[in-house]
């Protein structure tokens, strides 16, 4: 199942609206097929491991991050019509899918062909992988992480503005990383006019990888540009599974004061700033206590000199 759940997380920010999913299909203790949701959603992962397992599908070991699908669709079968053709033994999901054209009905397929059905393992690090698909069923909008390279004092530039470069070289290779697993990029109207980003992905071999560019802005649109009025307009980009918020301190407010930040990605570098521009504004909060809680520590690791922490928003 971390086979699945890790061949999925490599096609994040490539499938949408599609799920990034994993599949492993083991035969008497060996590999017999793999694969991941294709590029633009479609082959789906079961159907690109069964046609590397071939007959070796028979009588093995199915292992998905996401239940088999169940409904029809133009571009392609039903994964659960698939599966049962192929004859397996058994199917292991990590997670239910919650789009109501299967929901169950995958799994019920399959039930229904003889093919036991077991759900559950690995269902934490497939919901982290598949975050976005799941939040975009859920909530209508897509998963929302916020990227800020602070100074150890929390400031993101100089008085002046002069930002280039708070953080060093694996920091910024790291961003350019999670720039190719999102399916949009976010930054605000200040923020382009100070700096002209590109929002490009510049690591070898994942060029092609770079995401939609969005502009949060009540101004005039620019072209190239998916234009935002608001943070809660992120529930009409009913394609994007996952959106990265890079910038500046006004877009950034704006999405947590919105309460629309599911990730924080806080890049630390090991300097002091003093008097400059703070990394956010006013984000709603009239009292301490409703600091508390929000936010759950997920991990921490160093990257040369600096240091990536990563938190979760705490939801019912």
């Amino acid at each position: 199942m971390a086979e699945a759940i890790a061949l999925g997380e490599e096609a994040r920010g490539t499938t949408a609206p599609n799920p990034n999913v994993g599949c492993v299909i083991v035969r008497d203790g060996e590999l017999a097929g793999a694969g991941a949701t294709q590029p633009g959603g479609r082959p789906h992962a079961e159907a690109v491991a069964l046609e590397a397992a071939g007959e070796r599908a028979r009588g093995a070991t199915i292992y998905t991050s996401l239940e088999p699908c169940a409904h029809e669709s133009r571009r392609g079968p039903a994964c659960a019509e698939l599966i049962v053709g192929a004859k397996p033994a058994r199917v292991v999901a990590a997670l239910r899918d919650p789009d109501s054209r299967t929901n169950g009905s995958g799994f019920d397929r399959l039930e229904a062909a003889g093919i036991k059905v077991e759900v559950g393992i690995g269902a934490e690090a497939a919901g982290r992988s598949l975050a976005g698909f799941l939040t975009r069923v859920r909530l209508g909008r897509p998963y929302v992480t916020l990227k800020l390279a602070l100074s150890i004092d929390g400031k993101i530039a100089l008085p002046s503005g002069e930002s280039r470069w708070i953080t060093g070289v694996e920091a910024r290779q790291n961003v350019h990383l999670e720039r190719a697993r999102a399916d949009m990029i976010l930054v605000g109207r200040g923020t382009l006019n100070a700096d002209a980003p590109s929002l490009d992905v510049r690591l070898p071999g994942l060029e092609h990888r770079s995401p939609h560019r969005a502009l949060l802005t009540r101004g005039a649109p620019v072209d190239g540009w998916t234009t935002l009025s608001s943070p809660e307009a992120i529930h009409d980009l009913h394609d994007v599974n996952d959106l990265l918020v890079e910038g500046g301190s006004g877009a950034a407010s704006a999405f947590l004061q919105a309460d629309l930040v599911d990730r924080l990605l806080i890049y630390r570098a090991p300097l002091l700033i003093g008097e400059g521009k703070s990394s956010v504004g006013y984000i709603g909060l009239t009292n301490l206590a409703d600091a508390h809680q929000r936010w759950r520590f997920a991990e921490s690791r160093g990257l040369g000199m600096d240091r990536l922490e990563v938190y979760e928003r705490t939801r019912a």
